[in-house]
């Protein structure tokens, strides 16, 4: 998210208030829709001459935790699982074996195709000797040609049928090993949709596996549309009770924004760090930026609350009383912000009270 400098300005000196980011404005609203400094005001050691600057809103979203990818573990054969070695959760590589399908009728073809090869190879032993009878009778000339051709073609002939025999063997063999299921990608087993004991049809998932990349999935009202673009800033807050801990806030940013709308909304990625262990679907708050305004601010110790009023003290006139908006607090060390909604004009000069 770029944020736009502050509207120039004419102070008597300046301040070195450091840059009022993202992060202050959301842990100001208690994560809630706020407003995100730009860049700080300035203001002399006597008093503070009240500017404009510009302010990003920010909007409060829910966004969803999904898998970049969410590919299923397929059967390769038709048969019975015959065990599950995994359950949801499970993190698994590439190639792990997830489940195994058995057909029984594989083993009985592979069995008569042992019997089919043993007959041939005992034919084939057959026809040798054949061949020698007839080559020794040829060579005394006591058998014709012809009977050495037929021999020498029956050999021929035989030692191709156990070849295609065993390429058949081959081909059930592989057969046998495709009932393995294999885990397509990298991740975590999201869900299990067999159980040991199933006939299983060729094609049907046995289970899905959510890839280790994860992303969050933001779908915001058309009308905030203009305002999404690729590499702008979020925030991310904590989980369940973390939300309002600090150190549970993270940043990320938009990778990608659809073109199309989905049922009124602008559907937007975004990456952040520290998600890869959190539940595929959940739900977790997030600050998006949702256009910019002018405004002026103040530093909070030039405001005063009494009475249930709030006043700010201005040279040569006293105290006027003031509606003050967002708190935007700035680093821990350092003197929080206020948005000061109505009561000041640009061009004030605001004294210590």
């Amino acid at each position: 998210m770029t944020l736009p400098r502050a509207i120039p300005a004419e102070p008597v000196a300046r301040f070195a208030a450091p840059h009022l980011g993202m992060r202050r404005g959301l842990l100001a609203a208690g994560f809630v829709a706020g407003v995100i400094l730009a860049a700080a005001p300035t203001w002399a050691a006597d008093g503070k001459v009240v500017h404009p600057v510009r302010v990003d809103d920010t909007k409060e979203v829910l966004a969803t935790v999904e898998s970049v990818r969410t590919p299923q573990a397929r059967a390769r054969i038709g048969g019975t699982v015959e065990s599950l070695v995994v359950v949801e959760g499970d993190r698994v590589k590439k190639g792990d074996v997830i489940a195994t399908v058995v057909d029984p009728k594989l083993k009985l073809q592979l069995a008569a195709f042992d019997a089919r090869i043993a007959a041939l190879e005992a034919k084939l032993a057959l026809v040798q000797t054949e061949l020698d009878r007839a080559r020794q009778l040829r060579a005394s000339g006591s058998a014709p040609q012809s009977r050495l051709d037929d021999a020498e073609t029956q050999l021929t002939v035989t030692q191709a049928e156990i070849a295609a025999a065993r390429a058949d063997k081959s081909s059930l063999q592989e057969q046998v090993t495709e009932g393995r299921v294999v885990a397509p990608n990298d991740g975590r087993i999201l869900k299990i949709q067999a159980v040991a004991g199933q006939v299983i049809m060729p094609g049907e998932p046995v289970a899905t596996v959510a890839t280790a990349a994860y992303i969050l999935k933001l779908r915001l009202p058309e009308r905030h549309a203009r305002f999404m673009h690729e590499g702008d800033r979020v925030l991310v807050a904590g989980r369940g009770l973390d939300v309002g801990k600090k150190d549970h806030l993270g940043e990320g940013k938009i990778t990608k924004v659809y073109p199309e709308l989905d049922q009124g909304r602008v559907v937007a990625d975004a990456e952040a760090a520290g998600i890869g262990d959190y539940f595929v679907g959940e739900r977790i708050r997030v600050l998006v930026s949702t256009g910019s305004r002018e405004t002026l601010v103040l530093p909070e110790d030039l405001v005063v609350h009494r009475h249930g009023l709030t006043f700010v003290k201005l040279a040569g006139r006293g105290e006027v009383p003031v509606q003050t908006g967002m708190r935007m607090p700035d680093k821990a060390d350092e003197m929080p912000w206020v948005e000061i909604l109505s009561g000041l004009v640009a061009g004030d000069e605001v004294v210590r009270p």
